[in-house]
């Protein structure tokens, strides 16, 4: 009976599936790119410790679940068990009206401005760019790849994180290094995250009742990796990631804003080599590193517990988020919304109220009630008071279903 049920809810729609390839793990959705943001994905799934000893795959409808716990030798093999997973299910990629398969690429370059068709002149320049990140570029284009293989007949899209901040002016990418040695090395501010920046601020005229052009504001995407940007009239003009995804805000597992020099005095006094900063940087520090663990759920237990160390990281990452909302505001010159988004913007309630207290002086004023969601609002809600001049918001974003908009929208055009 679930197995009907899909396959009579798949009649009628167009559906995109919208990868995102990790070194050791795809993450994916199955979605309606016209179906609203409150409505859940048709499929989801996780295929996870690609070439581990233990492999993992997770398929969900809204009323099944699957699961596959064999060793995956690669990602190929990976997705193909998926894929296979849901045609037990009634539901597999030859069972759906599939229109388009939406790759999440994190690094454009400055060659990327906006979503692209997947073609071989695309992966090779995706190639080029590997040097600017070699975590994750490698894995997207293995993940374009393998999928492209098992699914010939569909177009295959690449929407780039970095494609929102091509707007960024001179001044807020350019870094104070000899020009002819940047352009060597494409070295410039990038910034990332670019796809949920865009998306919360693209609810904020149906939430404020203006047009877009007429909004400047401060989004803050507060994850595992967390950036903020400044966005005036719909347009990006500065964020705080940069050349790579490190700089900033403080991370789960990242320094965010750091002296460089500490990177010379770290090789010289600890005898570090570059692999090993380059590990502690991204992987050993943020709140990891301060207080031994980088889920915000458990730093807020630690800190219940009286845990010094873990009330200083919290401290330590609300001040940035201060510092960089105070610079934007600046930036900005008028700033009409804050957003808060992702895992922990969304969820950390007292984070939000921290991050924005005292402020009322800058026209920015919390409502408790509101922020606590006394009222059980689903979705987005303002968070601010009626007579605060800065509205603040609290917006879900959906990357999965932006990119899948961005690649039905360019999958007609073929």
């Amino acid at each position: 009976m679930e197995m009907d049920h899909h396959v009579e809810q798949a009649k009628g729609s167009e559906f995109v599936l919208v990868l995102n390839s990790g070194s050791s793990s795809i993450k994916f959705q199955v979605l309606d790119p016209k179906q609203g943001a409150l409505e859940a994905p048709f499929i989801s799934g996780i295929v996870e410790k690609i070439g581990e000893p233990r492999g993992h795959i997770k398929i969900a409808t809204t009323t099944t679940k699957m699961e596959d716990t064999r060793p995956i030798l690669s990602h190929s093999v990976g997705l193909e068990r998926a894929f296979g997973m849901m045609t037990l299910l009634g539901v597999g990629p030859q069972d759906l009206n599939l229109i388009a398969v939406g790759h999440r690429v994190v690094q454009g370059g400055a060659e990327f401005t906006e979503p692209v068709i997947v073609d071989n002149d695309v992966l090779t320049k995706l190639r080029e760019l590997i040097p600017l990140a070699p975590l994750h570029n490698p894995a997207h284009i293995d993940g374009m790849e393998n999928a492209q293989a098992l699914l010939p007949n569909v177009p295959h899209v690449a929407v780039f994180d970095t494609s929102f901040f091509s707007t960024l002016p001179e001044v807020a990418y350019t870094y104070a290094l000899p020009p002819k040695l940047a352009e060597e090395h494409n070295i410039r501010r990038y910034g990332f995250h670019g796809t949920s920046h865009e998306y919360v601020s693209q609810q904020l005229p149906g939430l404020m009742g203006r047009d877009a052009e007429d909004i400047n504001c401060i989004t803050l995407h507060l994850g595992n990796g967390a950036s903020a940007s400044a966005i005036k009239g719909g347009v990006a003009v500065d964020t705080s990631m940069g050349l790579t995804p490190l700089p900033g805000l403080v991370m789960g597992t990242r320094t965010g804003d750091i002296d460089p020099s500490i990177i010379f005095h770290l090789a010289r006094s600890a005898n570090m080599t570059v692999d090993e900063l380059d590990n502690l940087f991204n992987r050993q520090s943020g709140l990891r590193g301060m207080a031994g663990v980088n889920d915000f759920r458990e730093l807020t237990e630690l800190m219940e517990d009286g845990d010094e160390a873990a009330t200083l990281a919290y401290k330590v990452y609300i001040n940035q988020i201060r510092k960089y909302v105070g610079a934007y505001m600046v930036a900005l010159g008028r700033v009409d919304a804050i957003v808060f988004t992702a895992g922990v913007g969304e969820n950390a309630v007292q984070l939000r109220e921290d991050a924005l207290a005292d402020l009322e002086n800058f026209g920015i004023k919390i409502d408790p009630a509101r922020n606590a969601n006394e009222d059980d609002v689903e979705g987005a809600r303002m968070i601010s008071t009626e007579d605060s001049a800065v509205k603040v918001y609290m917006i879900p974003t959906n990357e999965e279903l932006a990119i899948a908009r961005y690649s039905l929208e360019l999958a007609e055009k073929e």
